[in-house]
């Protein structure tokens, strides 16, 4: 080694060491800018939203990061408009897409979302804790020194910091006084307080927490859930219909980047969640939100637990059946046509009369040929005999061959003319010309659709809700399950050019039912098969927890009408006499029209109070609710009647498929019936 090499090497550490330390003041004095402009940032929100404070809101500024050390929250304002997490961002060069968000070359979309999840997992806490409904918790970002911007992006509304204040304001007065006590002492408690800042060190001494065990809560989550629960329970139907248990409140505010699924078995809260889905989307989201569904009478009916629900949304949520909506569109287009239903079932009898003859030879009823036409033919906009020969035809278990198709094509083009003769269309026809008017000229306005019972739809029907909103994030939501299929002529949705590819949400849960109704109910669909709309095929009812039990379901057999008769009327006064029920809380659902005319007569025979079903609008009902089970499609009641039960749907299936076909179907309808019911069961059975 030479003269003065180790005093040489130790110099050159130092100055590198220098640098080092360098690096790090400027990186440090760096991170220092950012934090003075941020609590300049963060001022400035606060005191712009400081004028909250004489309408009764709350501002918690600086909180800690529910479940980590060191993030915090800028602030949490908690009032009569709502929970709202605040974040105040100084980002320049800022571009906002439909989907993302740009500072400068950077996309910072995901600390956003994170802020969106934020706001989910209080929701969640709060619906847990308080029963908080759906969309009262929101996530806004105010960026500095900006004004006149409003965006939304992966859950989280992006507003000027100058438009934070009317933003908030603009929800008014949503919540009590004793809701927001209770609010803000839960929001205390969730966003702990931030301690004292570490003391500056050179050297880092990893901080050792000692485990210990999780002190003692006052009430278990398990306790407050029950709690809840049994509020509901005690209370009228409607309010039980809009009570959306909180384990499913994640899914009512979820946000899908495309059309999303909701599907399980009955009683497993589907509508309701689909219902503050539509109040969720209304609150968060500019434009129309659509709630339809097959059942004419079930809009409606959701339209009033609306109103008990959300009234500060229920005039920017369209409630409407699906051809009450096609055919407002086509009137307010100025579209020329006749709807004539008598009309045209006297022309279909004259075509089968004419053109159909073979066809009985194969199936002697009529009606499995207008079925083939309207529902698997028409209803998927089949156009051409090579698309209907190469069909698939899920759902139908009658075959036909190229030959037969060709007399049922036959069949289609003979109906077909007389209709074009006589100028007038039936319901299939009044879709499909209805979804001609949208490719023509497209419908904008609308944010979201929401679809309840959404496997009782024909192809085209979905395709053309599908056409209002395309594939946009959270502007489809699909409802259904495919076991409660009561109507012949299935499709999946590939055939509809939709696809919910890991946008599906899947419920296992059984709130509705007792475990004896839900057993009962299972029994008779156990072995039958069916389609759903995702092209897959299963045997019976998927597997769920149902965790309330109750009494067993009173099956009873009756040898006559008279017998059916006086059994129903006793089943009735039963039903009254239960606990906390009054007339408005039961429900005789029949499976025809003929049935619902006979069970009113004999009801008002008996001096009991009766309503109609298909005149139910979700208010508070003084009479005992009759109808169809058609009608009662996404409903529920406390206590059910099933009067008019054929006792051959439960036996053995018979030989023939298309009589199997039918044979199934009632089935599904007898299983819809019976999961109607919450606490109680009848059932009587008779011999057609």
């Amino acid at each position: 080694m030479t003269a003065g090499a180790s005093a040489s090497a130790e110099a050159r550490r130092q100055l590198a060491l220098a640098k080092a330390h360098s690096a790090a003041a400027e990186q440090a004095r760096q991170c220092a800018a950012r934090y003075r402009i941020a609590a300049t940032t963060e001022k400035q929100t606060a005191a712009l939203l400081h004028p909250l404070t004489s309408q009764g809101h709350h501002l918690l500024a600086d909180r800690g990061w529910p479940g980590s050390r060191r993030s915090q929250v800028d602030l949490v304002v908690v009032g009569p408009s709502g929970v709202f997490i605040v974040d105040t961002k100084a980002w320049a060069e800022l571009q906002i897409t439909e989907d993302r968000v740009l500072r400068g070359q950077e996309d910072v979309t995901d600390s956003l979302a994170t802020l969106g999840l934020l706001a989910e997992d209080t929701q969640i806490h709060l619906a847990t804790a308080l029963g908080l409904a759906p969309g009262e918790v929101r996530a806004v970002v105010a960026m500095a020194g900006r004004r006149d911007l409003q965006a939304r992006v992966a859950g989280v509304t992006i507003v000027g910091q100058h438009d934070i204040l009317s933003h908030i304001s603009s929800f008014g007065s949503r919540l009590t006084e004793a809701q927001v006590d209770s609010l803000l002492a839960a929001c205390q408690d969730f966003f702990p307080v931030i301690g004292e800042p570490a003391p500056v060190m050179t050297t880092i001494v990893p901080p050792v927490v000692p485990i210990g065990p999780e002190p003692d809560e006052l009430f278990s989550t398990a306790e407050i859930l029950t709690a809840l629960e049994t509020a509901a329970l005690a209370a009228p139907i409607e309010d039980w219909m809009t009570y959306l248990h909180p384990n499913q409140a994640r899914t009512a505010c979820r946000y899908f980047n495309g059309p999303s699924r909701v599907r399980g078995p009955a009683g497993t809260g589907k509508t309701v969640v689909g219902l503050h889905r539509a109040a969720w989307l209304a609150r968060t989201r500019p434009g129309k939100v659509l709630l339809t569904s097959y059942v004419r009478t079930l809009p409606d009916v959701l339209g009033g637990l609306l109103a008990r629900l959300a009234p500060d949304v229920t005039d920017r949520i369209e409630r409407v059946g699906i051809h009450s909506w096609a055919h407002r569109l086509l009137r307010d287009r100025g579209v020329p046509f006749q709807m004539n239903p008598d009309r045209c079932d006297r022309l279909f009898r004259q075509a089968m009369r004419d053109a159909g003859g073979p066809l009985l030879t194969i199936n002697p009823d009529p009606g499995y040929w207008r079925d083939e036409i309207d529902a698997v033919i028409r209803g998927r906009g089949i156009t051409t005999f090579d698309q209907y020969a190469a069909l698939a035809r899920t759902g139908r278990r009658q075959r036909l061959t190229p030959p037969q198709r060709q007399l049922v094509w036959e069949l289609l083009v003979a109906y077909s003319e007389r209709l074009s003769d006589h100028q007038v269309i039936d319901f299939p026809g009044l879709i499909l010309l209805a979804e001609q008017e949208l490719i023509r000229e497209p419908l904008p306005g609308y944010a979201a659709v929401i679809v309840d019972e959404a496997q009782d739809l024909s192809c085209v029907m979905l395709r053309m809700l599908h056409r209002l909103v395309g594939d946009i994030d959270n502007g489809l939501t699909l409802i259904g399950d495919g076991q409660q299929t009561i109507y012949p002529g299935g499709w999946t949705l590939a055939e509809a050019g939709i696809s919910v590819a890991g946008r599906g949400v899947v419920f296992d849960i059984n709130y509705r039912n007792t475990e004896q109704i839900h057993s009962f109910a299972s029994s008779l669909v156990s072995d039958d098969e069916y389609a759903d709309l995702e092209g897959t095929t299963s045997r019976g009812e998927p597997t769920m927890v149902v965790p309330r039990q109750g009494s067993q379901p009173h099956w009873q057999q009756c040898q006559n009408q008279q017998q059916q008769a006086e059994f129903l009327v006793a089943a009735v006064q039963e039903a009254l006499s239960e606990p906390a029920t009054e007339a408005g809380d039961i429900a005789v659902l029949c499976l025809t029209r003929k049935s619902v005319r006979w069970a009113s007569d004999v009801l008002d025979q008996a001096h009991l109070p009766v309503s109609q079903l298909k005149s139910y609008r979700g208010n508070r009902s003084r009479g005992i609710l009759v109808g169809t089970v058609k009608r009662a499609k996404g409903l529920e009641f406390k206590q059910v009647v099933l009067p008019d039960l054929p006792l051959e749907i439960t036996g053995t299936a018979p030989a023939a498929d298309a009589d199997r076909e039918r044979w199934e179907l009632q089935r599904r309808e007898a299983y819809v019936a019976m999961t109607r019911a919450r606490d109680r069961l009848w059932v009587m059975t008779h011999r057609a």
